[in-house]
């Protein structure tokens, strides 16, 4: 195995979106070209699988792509409410090997894609995000590495989820509680997150289809019940905050199909005391219908499937950003459910202008149900 190319890494966020471009041009694809791919040599998604805590935690690192993504409504001392965000992507750029001839010798490489004699020689990269909302800031940003124990990666007991001093820190090798320290050139915050509620398996046990013929599916499980209290310093002051969080994790070698333009996803916390999980994957072909997937989940750990056919999602209004128009205020309804609720940005224009543009933001709910929660819009 060669070295990490870091010509490759500057040049990574181009290939996965298909073709480089600046942020005032489209891409030439859309997100289902982008997330699909050759899966030879990389773990399959499939059904019946039994998700294990808490080595779910941890990286898998014979899937090709997986994301650890909390979102938080916070709430200062003054009322202020601000939206933050914190993901750790990680991405295979080849399958796990068992050997690799070199012309010297031939060296194992382990299971998670690392040389055991070379831990610079891995095939994993990392890409975290993170951003602070208010109603008229939107402040975003990004890291990249490659993979390796020092600063990018897992670690088990205790558990830690980091690139550099981005870092989420378990007490144990549970998810919580713990900690998360980020620090940005405009903005850093200190969070203790606890929770005491059952993880939420999305999907069938866990198994969460992509399309309707389950052809495209990822491993996926929420904890949508995190009290979070915690410090948050920007402009050179520093802000105590509270509030509610929300983490999803995912991994698969295969998110989405060719056809898939995007997705619009929720988080939703109601205040009947239950929080509700819904996307839409759009589909560009004319041939295939939008594919819907939404839960509604208690803090006991009970939960309700909504089929797909009780979901109605409009877009009420649109937001130009410098790297796209972007549906920010949506009517949903879910009829099994009683659910008939409108969205609306607490910050329209929090696009976000990384390598891989979307738009991620608080949002407030209305109608039969209040509420706060979070939404991500890519594919525009």
């Amino acid at each position: 195995m060669k070295p990490v190319n870091y010509a490759l890494l500057a040049l990574l966020p181009c290939v996965l979106l298909s073709g480089c471009f600046n942020n005032s041009e489209k891409p030439t694809a859309g997100m289902g070209q982008l997330l699909d791919g050759d899966t030879d040599g990389y773990s399959p998604v499939v059904p019946g699988i039994t998700l294990s805590f808490p080595e779910d935690h941890q990286a898998h690192d014979s899937f090709r792509q997986e994301w650890w993504y909390l979102t938080a409504n916070l709430t200062t001392e003054t009322g202020e409410q601000l939206g933050m965000q914190w993901t750790q992507f990680r991405i295979a750029l080849a399958p796990p090997k068992t050997t690799e001839k070199t012309t010297e010798k031939t060296t194992e490489v382990s299971a998670k894609g690392v040389s055991p004699t070379n831990s610079w020689q891995t095939e994993q990269l990392y890409m975290s995000h993170t951003a602070l909302t208010s109603t008229n800031e939107h402040l975003a940003a990004e890291r990249w590495s490659r993979g390796n124990a020092n600063f990018s990666g897992t670690q088990a007991n205790p558990l830690i989820i980091q690139q550099d001093d981005w870092q989420w820190r378990s007490n144990n090798q549970q998810l919580f509680p713990a900690t998360l320290n980020v620090t940005t050139a405009d903005f850093s915050y200190q969070l203790q997150l606890n929770s005491q509620a059952p993880f939420q398996l999305q999907g069938d046990n866990g198994y969460s289809r992509k399309n309707a013929t389950g052809t495209v599916a990822s491993y996926y499980y929420s904890q949508p019940f995190i009290q979070v209290s915690g410090s948050i310093e920007r402009n050179g002051k520093t802000i105590k905050v509270s509030g509610d969080a929300w983490l999803d994790r995912e991994w698969s070698s295969q998110f989405l199909s060719k056809t898939q333009q995007g997705w619009d996803w929720f988080a939703l916390r109601l205040n009947d005391g239950s929080a509700l999980m819904l996307f839409q994957l759009r589909d560009n072909s004319g041939k295939q219908q939008d594919f819907y997937s939404a839960k509604r989940m208690y803090p006991d750990g009970s939960g309700t499937l909504i089929s797909s056919d009780q979901i109605s999602m409009t877009a009420t209004d649109w937001q130009q950003t410098e790297s796209g128009r972007y549906p920010v205020a949506w009517d949903i309804s879910i009829e099994s459910e009683s659910i008939k609720i409108s969205t609306q940005a607490l910050n329209a224009d929090a696009n976000m202008p990384l390598s891989v543009p979307y738009w991620e933001g608080p949002i407030t709910i209305s109608g039969s149900h209040s509420g706060m929660g979070y939404m991500e819009l890519t594919g525009y």
